[in-house]
């Protein structure tokens, strides 16, 4: 599923804004049902038989494009913009069911034989990086559930021109697996987070695991991972009042928080009422701020 978000990223304190809005959206636990089956495709293009269109409609805007590197028409679109941010889905499944990302019992999964293979992949990410993309991401679903996750890694962090490889995860098994990812290439690490409280996480996500994840967390400060970014969806009547206690993780140690408004998509049962916008959090940090100045 596609959402368009804002959010503002909490840094290590003083407090730092800033608002971005996402062709895709940085928290992942469930994106993969329309990317997975858009699969396909992309196995179209690499047998040449699809128009460079298709190709610049899977990178998202660089955050620091190099605009004095030779980059391939294929990642100019036609606002005259540079892409050079690619991100790659390699699973549909999730094993957490948030509220917001997927029903309770699950969807159809796609068929195993139409997923790209690794050799595909590294394939596909070749293309795009001899084009001229810098980063790649790897996305689900969740993609620590992919059992060649650490081969795929290795793979591309070894594409002559990739600067930074990074994963967006629910956390769920990424403490065991870190140390290995980082031996294999991974450059840089988004833990989805929405509650810092066990039962409240339970409850949205439909599955235990919040230790788990703080874990992880934990793990990629200890692998030197600098930031690590957490990424935080925040839903009225939920977690609003835990926004200034996820602002303290960053007062010790490298996290970025990143809070995201709840926006509307297929099939999340989206209500406006739940939506905090971008500039009520902020106000929210900064009055907390001013109280203990």
């Amino acid at each position: 599923m596609r959402r368009y978000v804002s959010k503002i990223i909490a840094c290590p304190l003083p407090f730092t804004k800033s608002n971005f809005f996402l062709v895709n959206c940085e928290v992942e636990s469930y994106c993969a049902s329309r990317e997975s089956n858009s699969q396909g495709l992309v196995r179209s293009y690499l047998n040449g038989s699809l128009a460079k269109t298709y190709a610049t409609s899977c990178a998202t805007l660089s955050e620091d494009p190099s605009k004095d590197s030779p980059v391939s028409d294929m990642l100019i679109d036609s606002f005259g913009r540079l892409h050079t941010y690619l991100r790659i889905s390699l699973t549909e499944r999730c094993n957490l069911r948030c509220h917001y990302c997927m029903p309770a019992e699950g969807v159809e999964l796609t068929p195993s034989p139409q997923l790209l293979s690794p050799n595909e992949i590294v394939r596909l990410a070749n293309l795009f990086v001899s084009s001229g993309v810098e980063k790649i991401r790897l996305t689900g679903g969740e993609p620590t559930i992919r059992k060649d996750i650490e081969d795929i890694c290795l793979q591309l962090s070894n594409l002559k021109g990739l600067k930074t490889l990074a994963i967006t995860t629910n956390g769920i098994t990424l403490a065991k697996k870190l140390p290995k990812l980082r031996e294999c290439g991974l450059t840089s690490v988004n833990i989805s987070l929405d509650t810092l409280v066990p039962a409240k996480f339970e409850f949205i996500t439909r599955r235990k695991g919040h230790e788990r994840v703080m874990d992880s967390i934990n793990a990629a400060v200890d692998l030197g991972y600098n930031p690590v970014k957490v990424n935080c969806v925040v839903m009225r009547g939920f977690n609003e009042d835990e926004i200034c206690d996820f602002v303290e993780l960053t007062r010790e140690k490298p996290i970025n928080v990143r809070f995201i408004e709840f926006m509307p998509f297929d099939g999340n049962v989206w209500n406006v009422k739940k939506l905090v916008p971008y500039s009520e959090m902020l106000d929210t940090v900064v009055r907390q701020n001013s109280l203990q100045a």
